[in-house]
């Protein structure tokens, strides 16, 4: 026996202006782009409903359940008077609401894994939060449940930001707008694409929009607000669709590993972020990008998480920019661990041009990330030498340089220089090398002059180490010669009983050769 029917009232929200555009659309299939708090997932919940009350099957579907809140919470609302009354019965288990005895429901159900949808069916399919969703929850079940009924579906998403990247169970993380990108180029009016910001939203707060902006980097503001499609940042020396063509699940075997520390400029907790990269250096030099630890921290946090990196991945050493803090960022580093091999570094440049020869291996597919650094990934698709300094992509760029540019910046010629040094030294024992002809020997540029550093003799007994370089407190040091003298890998510095010829890789004759200093 059917209830009687109700005199009650439903009340709906009013559409705002953007809203009311895709409700009104006649189109059968709809992509929505908008940015948060926007009002999207309440615009299709005044849509499903008006169907639903017409007469319909509708499903909504999201990835979690958290995120199905929005639109049962205004589904009940809207439908709660018909519920006590007993014309509709609910199911809070199930968020179902429905007609007894016939096939007129309204549904809210979660798409993380797609196949437990499989046996539904409906007239209308809202698929929310689209760029999260695998792309086989439209084309092997959303699709096939409305055969019957020649339904219709909504799409609906905000452009994957990279944060969004890391939790998606797409495949392709630009399945969503390549859809919306299809559905604007369509004539025949079956597809219609919208798009509006979260500015279009009347009952947000135009002043929490503008301080939210000083939260967020100018790429996360213009994809999560603003709701822009943005494939590439102008003046930006990374894209996206490289680092993503380069990602790996996990690195190879390494060589060596270095954490690179940026500390923030005013050494304050919840400043400036300091920078912490840990990469590493594979046999066949490529470059492998382990972990971003950057934060808000002070210098006694950022010492304890560089140390433990450290440690933890067996790092051959810790390399800091001491531009802002000199002096302070060693004794803070070996505060924490005064036997951790630290090596300073000096930004006489700009970071741009600091960037651009490791932004190049990118290019050449020879560095790598393992996994997804949102944060990271970000800030190196964005930054085009204005704003905020990036804390991550200077650690970046200095541990980069560390394993595969070098200080002269010549990408593979100064390993080759130590390489044949090394041969020469350990084959044959010669101390220089002399020119093939009576023409003087032009003598190698100082960036191209590096130590040759490999398969050095072996100190006499009564010969120990001297420890730190008395110059700059390094404990990277070398024997000179077999006759006596130290050299330091840090600042270059020769002391020691003897100053003995020092060999170095250069060129001899116009050919790669080893030259006595």
């Amino acid at each position: 026996m059917w209830p009687k029917p109700s005199k009650i009232a439903i009340r709906l929200k009013l559409p705002h202006g953007e809203q009311a555009k895709f409700i009104d659309s006649p189109a059968k299939r709809k992509i929505i782009r908008a940015g948060r708090r926007s009002g999207k997932t309440v615009g299709v919940s005044i849509l499903g409903i008006q169907r639903f009350l017409a007469g319909a099957r509708v499903l909504y579907c999201a990835p979690t359940s958290e995120q199905t809140t929005v639109f049962w919470n205004e589904v009940k609302r809207a439908l709660n008077p018909l519920v006590a009354e007993g014309v509709f019965a609910k199911s809070e288990t199930e968020q179902t609401i429905e007609k007894p005895d016939s096939k007129q429901r309204i549904r809210a159900a979660t798409s993380w894994d797609p196949d437990t949808l499989r046996s539904d069916w409906c007239d209308l399919l809202i698929l929310d939060e689209w760029q999260l969703q695998a792309e086989a929850m439209w084309s092997e079940v959303g699709a096939p449940m409305m055969l019957d009924t020649n339904g219709d579906c909504v799409f609906v998403f905000t452009p994957p930001s990279l944060h969004m990247r890391a939790i998606s169970k797409a495949s392709d993380p630009r399945h969503a707008s390549k859809l919306y990108k299809m559905a604007s180029l369509d004539k025949t009016g079956r597809w219609a694409a919208f798009h509006f910001t979260s500015h279009a939203n009347p009952y947000i707060s135009n002043q929490a929009l503008e301080e939210i902006a000083q939260d967020m980097t100018r790429l996360s503001y213009r994809q999560e607000i603003e709701a822009e499609d943005i494939e590439q940042v102008q003046g930006a020396l990374w894209q996206q669709q490289t680092i993503d063509a380069n990602r790996v699940d996990r690195a190879p075997q390494l060589i060596r590993i270095v954490v690179a520390i940026d500390p923030s400029g005013s050494g304050k907790a919840g400043s400036d972020e300091c920078g912490i990269i840990v990469a590493g250096v594979s046999e066949d030099k490529e470059g492998y990008i382990l972990r971003d630890l950057s934060g808000r921290m002070n210098p006694e946090k950022w010492a304890c998480v560089g140390v433990g990196a450290y440690h933890e991945l067996k790092a051959d050493r810790i390399i800091a920019e001491q531009n802002f803090g000199g002096e302070m960022v060693r004794l803070t580093l070996q505060s924490i661990d005064p036997n951790v091999p630290y090596k300073s570094v000096t930004a006489s440049r700009g970071k741009l041009v600091r960037a651009e020869p490791v932004s190049a291996l990118y290019d050449r597919k020879k560095i790598h990330h393992v996994g997804i650094f949102p944060e990271l990934e970000d800030e190196l698709c964005s930054y085009t030498g204005t704003g905020a300094s990036p804390g991550r992509l200077d650690a970046l760029v200095w541990a980069a340089t560390e394993l595969l540019v070098g200080d002269s910046q010549t990408l593979g010629w100064i390993e080759y220089l130590k390489k044949l040094a090394s041969d020469l030294i350990h084959n044959s024992g010669i101390a220089r090398a002399e020119p093939t002809s009576d023409t003087p020997a032009p003598v190698a540029s100082p960036s191209a002059i590096q130590p040759a550093l490999t398969h050095r003799p072996s100190l006499p007994p009564q010969q120990a180490s001297p420890g730190a370089c008395p110059a700059c407190g390094s404990r990277c040091v070398i024997r000179a010669s077999v006759a006596g003298g130290w050299h330091c890998n840090e600042c270059s510095h020769n002391f020691g009983p003897a100053k003995a010829p020092l060999l170095y890789a250069g060129l001899v004759g116009g050919k790669p050769g080893l030259i006595a200093r």
